[in-house]
């Protein structure tokens, strides 16, 4: 079982090989899939790249879910955003894939840059022995001590 520090390196170190997340005003309506860009010198912050028609352009509560590449570890954020269009981020987190979604480039009237500020996560990694997974398959019962980590934490910092 992990302890609460290997967790939160993980979601970073996971984060930056599938930047995928699923992200929403917690006021209602629904998430939508946002590809993150992370910046290691910023901990409990994930920046995204949306159109400031984009209807997280207002800002305010919100939640992001995270599922890593091979589907053995959850993360689930809570926070706030706010579109930050500040010149040196975009100049720093600025890529090829980012350029194909705004044709304009860095110059493009529909650029918003939105900072998420991670207030506090729960973190799941699904570490289950051999064992574990053959009674999954097979209908057993699950010990505790091969369901994985969890942890509940106020910061993603190692």
């Amino acid at each position: 079982m992990a302890d609460q520090t290997e967790l939160k390196r993980d979601l970073w170190k996971r984060m930056a090989k599938s930047p995928f997340l699923m992200i929403g005003l917690t006021e209602g309506g629904h998430s939508e899939p946002l590809t993150a860009q992370l910046d290691e010198d910023q901990v409990d912050t994930i920046w995204f790249f949306i159109g400031k028609d984009n209807r997280l352009a207002k800002g305010g509560a919100a939640t992001a879910e995270f599922v890593s590449k091979g589907h053995d570890y959850f993360a689930s954020l809570s926070g706030r955003v706010q579109v930050q269009n500040d010149r040196a981020m975009i100049d720093k987190l600025w890529s090829r894939p980012v350029e194909a979604w705004f044709p304009g480039g860095k110059e493009d009237p529909n650029l918003a840059l939105l900072r998420f500020d991670i207030d506090d996560a729960e973190l799941w990694e699904a570490d289950m022995s051999i064992a574990g997974k053959l009674k999954m398959l097979f209908g057993g019962k699950i010990e505790p001590s091969e369901e994985g980590s969890h942890a509940k934490v106020a910061t993603t910092a190692g």
